[in-house]
């Protein structure tokens, strides 16, 4: 089914020390990503790149740039809230500080709708830490611990409708440090590590969590971070952990949300073109986020690699 995909911009660069990703919204748009989307029948708005809000609060110094974050998280929960009624927003990140912004922002149009939100993370990292207990002091760990509701974010704006735990579903865990772990246990997340993945398949983990999302009539944030893919097909990213999805493991997971027909709003995260090699993480994500929105398995066309 065709639907208006609006592309937003989030040159976000400030949420880790390693910079680059600044540069992912334009080389997914290189990658041909409206090109694909219009392939498929979509109509496809380009509003370009966001910038912050200014943003000057007093914050933790041991943070890295938590103004610039906090002013990126007002500036995207804002964009987020208004695109809700245009369309599926998609987010071209950036590293995955932009989420702080992105997630809460269509949570606020969902609570506005008397619909829960949910948000499927496919990732290699939990991302639950809050400014307090992160050790390298990077806010780019700490999205799902704001939008859920967890203490210790003095400075960002206002949450105001907060994401269940219920409603979280994170998938392709592979470095979780001692505090997050002790989190997720005690929380009501579900989460799924690669073993697990492993040893039940990714489609059996997924489908629940999808029938969940239909049986409450919930919006559905589907959040890529490049890392959730293995490195040695997806290089392009400044946390890569081995051992992770593969090309067809991810394919799978974004054919099921097409299937679904429950994405109400995507992120693409954690692309840093810098480390690239002839574009090819830029092309594959732009080939799951086609995937997602409705190209099938037939209709993917060969690709050599010079």
């Amino acid at each position: 089914m065709s639907s208006t995909c609006i592309l937003i911009g989030a040159p976000v660069d400030s949420g880790k020390r390693r910079t680059g990703c600044l540069m992912g919204p334009d080389a997914y748009r290189t990658a041909g990503l409206a090109e694909a989307l219009h392939d498929l029948g979509h109509r496809v708005e380009d509003r370009g790149n966001l910038r912050p809000d200014a943003h000057a609060p007093d914050m933790p110094e041991r943070l890295h740039k938590p103004r610039e974050t906090a002013g990126w998280t007002a500036a995207l929960a804002r964009e987020a809230e208004a695109a809700m009624t245009g369309g599926v927003p998609i987010f071209l990140g950036g590293d995955h500080a932009l989420s702080l912004g992105s997630v809460s922002g269509v949570a606020r149009y969902a609570q506005a709708q008397n619909r829960p939100q949910f948000v499927l993370w496919l990732d290699a990292h939990s991302d639950i830490h809050t400014p307090a207990t992160t050790s390298s002091g990077h806010l780019h760990g700490t999205p799902l611990g704001y939008v859920t509701g967890r203490p210790g974010f003095d400075g960002f704006p206002t949450l105001t409708a907060p994401v269940p735990e219920d409603n979280i579903c994170i998938l392709g865990l592979r470095s979780v440090d001692a505090p997050e772990r002790d989190v997720l246990e005690a929380s009501r997340i579900r989460f799924h590590d690669m073993r697990q993945i492993d040893e039940q398949g990714i489609a059996r983990l997924l489908a629940p969590f999808l029938d969940h999302v239909a049986a409450l009539n919930g919006l559905l944030h589907v959040s890529l971070d490049v890392d959730f893919l293995d490195p040695d097909v997806a290089p392009a990213v400044g946390t890569t952990v081995p051992g992770g999805a593969t090309v067809r493991e991810a394919h799978l997971v974004m054919e099921m949300l097409s299937d679904s027909g429950l994405i109400s709003s995507m992120d693409l995260v954690e692309l840093n073109p810098f480390l690239d090699t002839r574009g090819r993480t830029a092309l594959l994500m732009v080939d799951l986020a086609a995937s997602a929105l409705g190209r099938r398995v037939f209709d993917r066309a060969t690709r050599a690699y010079m």
